[in-house]
């Protein structure tokens, strides 16, 4: 693997030396690295690559990470489910909200929606005003516009906005004045008992595939010729100049801005020229193909939104639509803005916790399985017993987890250690914090880290404790230095953890019961879930 650029090898080097290891920005500038910067050897063992660099540095890459394939920011259309109507004849993405809030492999679900189909629905959401607020915030910011951070789309007196009308609206994107455009788009039902008024969405990538298959020159035309869109009233007027289509440097669709109602007037170059090097007429012939197009029944999936429903679409992508309706009842839809950055960060770390949860709950039934330090029952048996103390004594929820996981420090596929039964302190206490350090806070790991130190504080303590220790344990405390000084037992005591280590190192020596009924490791999997950061 040596015969990658030493440049782009170097720069990626992952050594906590080069990148912080909390958040993985780089520590250094490339002009530091040295001019003549060569690789002086390489070794490829246990899965990684390991180099020496010319200037003494020391890298260690995973393989799987040196041969991973770039999937890119998800934004364009390789990233996307490209649909017709048809394709949801089984139903569309959606889910309960109380689901959506409780669950994350549900929450997860529908984000993965909206970034691969573009939308979703939420069910249940209360009708309440400022309730969509709360519906942007369980995926990240509201983005205020010149309309407030809410709008509400009702029939208004006096409306700036063809929307705040019961006149039927043809697909379109919504802010293409804007820029940046905001990227999603939520639009929550808190009444429709009127006639009509029912919802639309086409999926503008789609479309513009289409149109790219079908005329590729007009496609060509949409994607270079810079088009006014304007939006003014009596106290805002704003303007972008944007291709209908827009693509990344390798030609893929990346965004769609599509609303007759907001495009002016297409001065420039009206004999062509460089700025225009189509010219209108070719514009307006491939703007007239591409609507006809989005309003192809086919590509047109038609629903209605009833109270309670909260749809979230890609505002960047979907073109959405609404049918006239008769004021013969009331349709009040409350609708914000938000950004889809937001979204994929929450959806990307949704799936790593679920991956930091898939990965422990292999070890418990792995190197879990496994004996115990001597002990008549596994280390998972062991960890699962004493979470199982914990619930039953009504302990708060980290507390659970600390005692499920204060023993992961064993496990070696979890972090390099030395066998404690051997003689030699693994640390393990120290150890399996920091490992849990990436996913928990300091309430789950600090009695990780102290519940060794708590064994020895109670030794020294509490009369009576060290001789109800089991073999197995009374030897691991000579080992990890054996009871407290007085000294050392009063400082432990005044530690701000030291009550909660105590409390796991009793529910420790309660676990090492053979055969005893507790629940598995997906019995706290939700509570594991709920404390991650």
């Amino acid at each position: 693997m040596t015969e990658l650029p030493p440049y782009w090898l170097r720069d990626n080097c992952p050594c906590a030396g080069c990148r912080d290891p909390r958040n993985g920005q780089k520590l250094f500038q490339v002009h530091d690295l040295p001019e003549d910067l060569a690789v002086a050897a390489s070794t490829e063992t246990d899965g990684h690559l390991e180099v020496l660099w010319s200037d003494g540095h020391r890298s260690r890459y995973p393989a799987q990470w040196l041969t991973a394939a770039d999937e890119g920011d998800g934004r364009t259309e390789d990233g996307k489910r490209l649909w017709v109507a048809g394709d949801f004849a089984r139903g569309i993405p959606e889910a309960q909200w109380e689901a959506y809030l409780t669950d994350p492999a549900e929450r997860a679900a529908v984000l993965g929606a909206v970034r691969r189909s573009g939308f979703a629905v939420l069910r249940g959401v209360p009708a309440v005003e400022r309730q969509v607020l709360r519906v942007a915030e369980s995926f990240g910011y509201v983005r205020v516009t010149n309309y407030g951070e809410l709008f509400d789309v009702r029939v208004e007196p006096d409306p700036n906005n063809l929307a705040f009308t019961s006149a039927e609206i043809a697909p379109h994107t919504d802010n293409p004045y804007r820029d940046p455009v905001p990227t999603l788009q939520l639009l929550h039902c808190l009444e429709n008992s009127a006639t009509g008024g029912d919802s639309g969405l086409v999926d503008g990538f789609r479309a513009a595939a289409a149109l790219r298959e079908e005329s590729p020159a007009d496609f060509a035309t949409l994607t270079r010729t810079p088009v006014p869109f304007v939006f003014r009233d009596r106290r805002t007027e704003l303007r972008a100049d944007r291709p209908l289509i827009d693509v990344d440097p390798r030609g893929r669709i990346r965004e769609v801005r599509f609303n007759n109602r907001s495009i002016g007037t297409l001065r420039g170059g009206v004999r062509g020229g460089a700025d225009h090097p189509d010219g209108p007429e070719a514009f307006y012939a491939a703007y007239r193909r591409f609507a006809a197009i989005t309003l192809r029944p086919e590509l047109r999936l038609a629903f209605r939104l009833d109270r309670g429903d909260c749809l979230v679409l890609d505002n960047t992508r979907l073109l959405h639509a609404r049918t006239a309706f008769a004021q013969d009842g009331r349709r009040h839809l409350q609708g914000c803005y938000a950004d889809l950055d937001s979204l994929s960060s929450t959806l990307a770390v949704l799936h790593r916790r679920t991956a930091a949860l898939d990965g422990i709950a292999g070890l418990f039934a792995g190197e879990g399985a496994g004996e115990y330090l001597g002990e008549e029952v596994t280390m998972a048996e062991h960890m699962l017993q004493a979470a199982a103390a914990a619930e039953a004594a009504g302990a708060p929820d980290h507390l659970v987890a600390a005692a499920l996981l204060h023993d992961v420090g064993h496990f070696r596929g979890a972090l390099p250690g030395t066998d404690l039964m051997r003689g030699q302190d693994n640390r393990h206490g120290a150890a399996g914090a920091d490992w849990l350090g990436r996913w928990f806070g300091a309430e789950v790991t600090g009695p990780v880290r102290l519940h060794v130190a708590a064994k020895r504080y109670l030794c020294a303590v509490e009369p009576g404790y060290r001789g109800r220790l089991s073999a197995a344990s009374e030897y691991t405390l000579t080992v990890q230095g054996g009871p407290m000084g007085e000294e050392e037992a009063a400082a432990f005591a005044r530690l701000p953890g030291a009550a909660d280590a105590v409390a796991v190192r009793r529910w420790d020596e309660q676990a090492k019961v053979p055969g005893a009924a507790v629940p598995g490791f997906e019995h706290y999997r939700p509570l594991l879930a709920s404390l991650m950061v």
